[in-house]
């Protein structure tokens, strides 16, 4: 009996955390990121990462009035269903309010949506500089080295982004924030995860007040090609439909 009245305490406590966490974030979150009104490139993998990742961040950044570009950098064919991902998409996009003439997806065999390729660090450091430099980005947000699944096409873009930042070739005034991985407990334990997050986060931290998590959960059931039940699972237990925390590099 004391273990339930124990957990229920733990609940509720971290339901309060939430619920309260938007207005007591916002100040955090402006101390912390450079600036507002900041040109923010989403850099994502496949169609569905940016509403199972980072719908967080994306919202977040939404309150510091910021403007997200989001680069996609497979059309996600690996069971043949590219065109139908592509519109999912930019369905999911318009929920998390990015636009379609905001949007870019790359459909070519350099980039396929296969976690058995290794995708060409170089390549990939060259298409998305050219998008930083013709959009005239000042943030760049993606995976980190972790790729938060362990999926290598994340990976890959952390590895591109991290060789321009290494490199000095990225624009003057442009940063790069990674969204940090965790391990498998903390993933699947939603909101609980807060306390550890506070904790842990080294530079910035969104959390979702409860109608911004119903945004996205509604962006993420656009990818309904996607809606098998173990990624339903996911959209209830996990903590990157509510919390994200993310580093400068």
């Amino acid at each position: 009996m004391w273990l339930l009245c124990v957990l229920a305490a733990v609940l509720a406590w971290g339901f309060i955390w939430v619920w309260d966490s938007s207005e007591r974030m916002k100040s955090w979150e402006q101390g912390r990121l450079l600036g507002a009104e900041s040109r923010t490139l989403l850099v994502i993998a496949h169609p569905d990462d940016e509403a199972m990742f980072f719908a967080p961040t994306v919202l977040g950044l939404a309150r510091l009035r910021h403007r997200v570009y989001l680069l996609c950098f497979s059309a996600g064919n690996y069971y043949n269903q590219g065109e139908t991902r592509k519109k999912e998409l930019l369905q999911s996009c318009d929920v998390l309010g990015i636009p379609p003439s905001s949007v870019m997806i790359i459909d070519n065999r350099d980039f396929p949506d296969d976690p058995g390729v290794q995708w060409d660090t170089e390549h990939v450091a060259s298409v998305l500089l050219q998008h930083i430099e013709v959009n005239g980005i000042n943030l760049v947000v993606t995976f980190d080295a972790g790729g938060v699944s362990g999926h290598s096409n994340h990976i890959a873009l952390y590895a591109a982004v991290r060789a321009l930042y290494s490199e000095g070739k990225l624009p003057k005034g442009c940063s790069v924030l990674t969204l940090q991985s965790v391990n498998v407990l903390r993933k699947y334990i939603s909101f609980l995860d807060l306390p550890l997050s506070l904790l842990h986060t080294q530079d910035v931290l969104f959390v979702l007040n409860s109608k911004e998590v119903a945004q996205a959960k509604r962006a993420m059931s656009c990818h309904r090609s996607q809606l098998l039940w173990f990624r339903r699972l996911y959209i209830f237990f996990s903590r990157y439909m509510r919390i994200n925390s993310l580093s400068f590099l």
